[in-house]
């Protein structure tokens, strides 16, 4: 009787571990992953990732154009900007289409918007690529990083190919 008790506990106390373990992992998992209905926390959700990736899109197209004037005498001469400036065209390109795309997070069309989206990042993939081979400083580097990282939840949550 004794042992049958033991057993009987031990077996409770096991399964009371297991779900305590695996509760902070739901958790987790909730967090980086929100709510894929068309609730409210979802249109929440990327109404502020809309607006955050057209914030810094803004900023590193800024940032763009900032540093093409600072060029020196020697990158003029040798036109060594050529690629920066096309940089900074396709920066206004993404700026210009995650202005469209905040527009239209306001009117609810999940369609239409994930198509924005699409286009969006497929810029942003354009932009990727030219980076890598561009010279540019560690401030313009550090916010399309930040940027990036932003389309790449919205990619994420309209389940889209993330900008690599």
């Amino acid at each position: 009787m004794r042992n049958r008790l033991i057993k009987t506990f031990v077996a409770i106390a096991t399964c009371c571990l297991v779900l305590a373990s695996a509760s902070p992992s739901l958790a987790q998992w909730q967090e980086r992953y929100p709510s894929r209905d068309y609730g409210y926390e979802r249109r929440d959700y990327v109404e502020r990732l809309i607006r955050q990736a057209e914030n810094r899109s803004d900023q590193f197209a800024r940032m763009l154009e900032q540093s093409r004037y600072r060029g020196g005498l020697l990158e003029r001469i040798f036109s060594i900007d050529d690629r920066t400036s096309a940089l900074t065209a396709r920066a206004h390109d993404l700026e210009s289409q995650l202005n469209v795309v905040a527009d239209l997070s306001q009117d609810g069309n999940s369609y239409e918007l994930r198509s924005r989206i699409a286009n969006v990042l497929s810029v942003a993939q354009d932009i990727d690529n030219t980076m890598r081979y561009s010279r540019v400083s560690y401030g313009v580097e550090r916010q399309w990083s930040m940027l990036r990282s932003d389309l790449n939840r919205l990619a994420r949550v309209f389940d889209l190919r993330p900008v690599s």
